[in-house]
């Protein structure tokens, strides 16, 4: 990383407040989330250890540098109007999700070479660790990852990473720079040794979607690689079994969701489209057990694309997957208040 600072001073001055959200008005009896979200207003204080903590990263550049399709910029602000306005309650548990309140940082200021935003997203990310709060990023393509890894290099944490995703995500830089198809190889071969290649997890690669020298690449650094098939009827426990393993080993786990892990019939709204991809109930079954586990420090997801979408499908499934992740963390709080 290049010495990007976590102190608030630093960070919080290259964040820019989300834009105001539109919500349907609702009865009184009836409030939803976005009546509730705190907005960061510079008190470090508010990072308070378990809150859930929302920072979006507007970037797309890398999703370009990959010959991909652009537009996941555009997601964080579409995420956030869907997830306020649902529920701040759980029925199916009678459990609120405002005690305490989500934060809401707003976005990383993405002007600049993409290697710079990621520093940045970098030392927010660290910051938010550093304080026993947990960081939920909204992307953005998939170079986020790099970026949201560079947070446990500046917290000094040694992270695994459970990334459901229909790619690897281990290619090789582009003329020399890092893009959105790289961050984990990226991550792996960064000088820290944070994260070690046996301690990187892809939930429903797609074996059409994955060059064989970037499998191969996998294999070597001892990643674990699941097909798409292996683990279709049986995502939930496949992650679950990821996790223990990570958790066991003394990693700070960090999930990725890629919306391209997803059937094009559910999320249509993405920058690669996977016709048979998983079940958008599967991974958000997922993100829920992620929120509840203690050993999850982190949490994003990306590569939604509005461009895209059909009349707002992927970015609703998006707002879904945040919404149950912030359930399971509520109940990550009342288990430990047990």
């Amino acid at each position: 990383m290049s010495g990007a600072s976590s102190s608030a001073g630093d960070w919080s001055t290259r964040l820019e407040p989300s834009l105001p959200f539109h919500h349907h008005a609702t009865a009184a009896d009836d409030p939803r989330l976005g009546h509730f979200i705190e907005r960061y207003g510079g008190d470090s204080s508010a990072l308070q250890p378990g809150r859930p903590v929302l920072i979006g990263f507007p970037q797309d550049r890398g999703v370009g540098r990959n010959n991909g399709r652009t537009g996941a910029a555009s997601a964080p602000h579409l995420i956030r109007e869907h997830l306020y306005s649902l529920t701040a309650w759980d029925g199916e548990n009678d459990l609120l999700l405002t005690d305490p309140a989500p934060l809401d940082l707003g976005d990383v200021h993405v002007e600049g070479a993409l290697e710079e935003t990621q520093d940045v997203l970098g030392a927010v990310v660290g910051a938010v660790l550093a304080s026993g709060a947990i960081p939920v990023v909204l992307g953005g393509g998939h170079e986020t990852a790099y970026g949201h890894f560079l947070g446990y290099v500046q917290a000094g944490r040694r992270v695994g990473v459970i990334n459901i995703d229909a790619h690897l995500d281990v290619r090789p830089f582009t003329s020399g720079h890092g893009h959105s198809g790289s961050p984990f190889r990226q991550a792996i071969e960064h000088p820290s040794a944070l994260l070690s290649g046996r301690h990187y997890v892809c939930l429903g690669a797609q074996p059409s979607a994955v060059g064989r020298p970037h499998w191969l690449y996998a294999r070597e650094k001892g990643c674990v690689v699941r097909w798409c098939e292996e683990v279709r009827e049986r995502l939930p426990e496949q992650f679950a079994q990821e996790h223990d393993r990570l958790a066991a080993a003394g990693c700070a786990v960090y999930v990725s969701l890629d919306a391209d892990a997803v059937c094009a019939a559910e999320v249509p709204g993405v920058s690669a489209p996977n016709p048979l991809g998983l079940s958008g109930a599967s991974v958000v079954a997922c993100a829920r057990a992620a929120g509840q586990s203690p050993a999850v420090a982190s949490f994003d997801l990306v590569e939604v694309n509005p461009r895209f979408d059909r009349d707002g499908q992927s970015v609703r499934w998006a707002a879904l997957a945040v919404w149950n992740f912030l359930v399971g963390v509520a109940l990550r709080r009342l288990n430990a208040s047990e």
